[in-house]
């Protein structure tokens, strides 16, 4: 139903943007913000660079990989291998860190208000934050859980315990083979619960969480709702861009926002009811809650 053409850099001056997104915050009836990956950018958590050779050079000099995201779709030669690497990578980005600054200031920003979270992310950040969990809906997966390879059942499995002891184990890129995880069901390798082929577990938590997202938009179709798209990129536009779009046009009284560091824009269509600011979500969120009139900001 959108046409081709786009609005694609900033709409606007910044401060006045500020301003209006602000207004629009505090106006709105209810608000659905959809985060993708570079909200945990903003929060320090980035997947390559220092972060990622103070963590995989090992990896790095043996395979020519050079950052977690690619890290976790290598074949590895063996389990062991792979469970070594994947161990590093769920510790460092689900158990050793607290919640991202964004994070807690977009907490303080929308507590007061009626709000539900539709994220991509699967670094556990929201709940670190202290948002509350019956009002997050983590679609594409967690680190936190594991799953039947072959997904022979629809379950999944927590695995803070087992992670840990693979960290303290593993030596030379391998952890002990008797720490793989196997199914406890088919006796299959488990593997990681995010959404990256028709194997992807949807337990009973996934779906009661869907539920709870598709109530609340009931609930507010025809209301002042604020669809608040934070750091979504190109990979998965299906499930947070396009819909909010959609749901933007149908709805008279709904507002897009979109902020993105790199790629803020929307359709022509919904540009008049559309917010798009091209900065790094953190100090957008930082300049909101601090943001009082325009005469009193520092330029």
């Amino acid at each position: 139903m959108f046409s081709r053409r786009q609005t694609t850099t900033s709409i606007g001056n910044y401060w006045s943007q500020i301003k209006r997104l602000k207004q629009e915050t505090a106006a709105a009836d209810a608000i659905v913000i959809g985060a993708g990956a570079g909200m945990s950018v903003s929060a320090g958590m980035s997947y390559s660079g220092e972060r990622f050779e103070e963590n995989f050079s090992d990896f790095h000099k043996k395979y020519g990989i050079t950052d977690m995201y690619a890290g976790g779709f290598y074949p590895y030669d063996t389990l062991e291998e792979y469970w070594a690497w994947w161990s590093r990578h769920i510790f460092i980005n689900r158990y050793d860190t607290g919640a991202g600054k964004p994070y807690t200031d977009l907490l303080e920003l929308i507590k007061d208000k009626d709000y539900f979270v539709l994220t991509t992310n699967v670094d556990h950040q929201f709940q670190l934050a202290g948002f509350d969990k019956k009002r997050l809906f983590y679609m594409q997966g967690d680190y936190g859980l594991w799953q039947c390879s072959k997904a022979c059942h629809n379950k999944t499995y927590e695995n803070e315990k087992s992670v840990r002891q693979m960290l303290a184990r593993q030596q030379n890129m391998k952890i002990p083979t008797e720490l793989i995880p196997k199914c406890p069901v088919c006796g299959a390798p488990m593997t990681m619960n995010l959404r990256c082929d028709d194997t992807f577990v949807q337990d009973d938590g996934w779906y009661v969480a869907a539920e709870r997202y598709n109530d609340f938009i009931r609930r507010h179709k025809k209301q002042h709702i604020l669809f608040l798209e934070l750091g979504v990129g190109g990979n998965t536009p299906v499930i947070v861009k396009y819909p909010f779009w959609q749901m933007t046009a149908e709805n008279s009284k709904a507002v897009y926002v979109c902020v993105n560091r790199e790629e803020a824009f929307c359709p022509q269509e919904i540009e008049k009811r559309s917010i798009c600011i091209e900065e790094d979500i953190g100090k957008v969120i930082e300049d909101i809650l601090c943001f009082k009139t325009e005469d009193s900001m520092v330029y």
